[in-house]
């Protein structure tokens, strides 16, 4: 088993970080919220209902995920957002507001990349990954999950993303993974994940103050910032 005794409540509206070592089962804890794993024992559920009883599409429009491999697409910036569902302008303006690409735009039916169309834009690393977010909330999930999707992008533009978290994720459950724990700090608890299991469960003060695996990390990559 990845997991084992793996026990936790996520109140409606909390922004939820997952930390811990490679290999700690903290992918895996995302992949069963997700429904791509089945739980061998144990149940899943989101707003009182198992996630074994939902359908694919019912658990799909619950949750926005957004993982390290994402896709962008030579198509319209609509298209690239919108995808399979029905567009709606406004809201896409919305999602692109949120997530801070609207200045990088000209207008919704600008395409990326210049296959189609000359005049089309080529995002940077960085707003590509605002689009998969901007993508994520356009379906209105009222559960987010962030899978260390800015994992290879720079330490500035990984900040800038957590630093909006909180309008980002405004009015849904979060769930957050990432290996850099400044960007931990955004968030309302965090659980310390280890040989597959949770071992430390709190707020970034809280965990601090207990001198445990959470603290030791943190101490070791603030060195790399602190000078002198």
């Amino acid at each position: 088993d990845v997991l084992k005794n793996v026990s936790l409540f996520i109140p409606e509206g909390q922004c939820l970080a997952i930390v811990g070592p490679n290999g700690a089962g903290k992918s895996t804890f995302i992949k069963l919220l997700c429904g791509f794993y089945r739980p061998t024992s144990g149940s899943i559920f989101i707003g009182g209902t198992d996630i074994g009883e939902m359908s694919q599409d019912m658990l799909m429009n619950c949750i926005g995920a957004v993982f390290q491999d994402f896709q962008t697409f030579s198509f319209r910036v609509i298209d690239n957002i919108a995808m399979s569902q029905a567009a709606d302008p406004d809201r896409i303006q919305e999602v692109l507001r949120l997530t801070g690409l609207t200045d990088k735009i000209n207008g919704l039916e600008t395409y990326l990349y210049r296959e189609f169309d000359e005049s089309g834009v080529e995002f940077s690393g960085g707003q590509m990954q605002k689009l998969a977010i901007a993508r994520a909330l356009y379906q209105s999930p009222s559960v987010l999950i962030l899978d260390e999707p800015a994992a290879n992008l720079d330490a500035l533009i990984e900040y800038e993303i957590y630093q909006n978290m909180k309008d980002i994720s405004k009015d849904k459950t979060s769930i957050l993974i990432s290996h850099r724990l400044a960007n931990t700090r955004f968030s309302d608890v965090i659980a310390v994940f280890l040989a597959g299991g949770i071992i430390e469960y709190g707020t970034h003060e809280e965990l601090i103050k207990q001198q445990g695996l959470y603290a030791e990390m943190f101490e070791k990559q603030a060195r790399y910032y602190i000078v002198g």
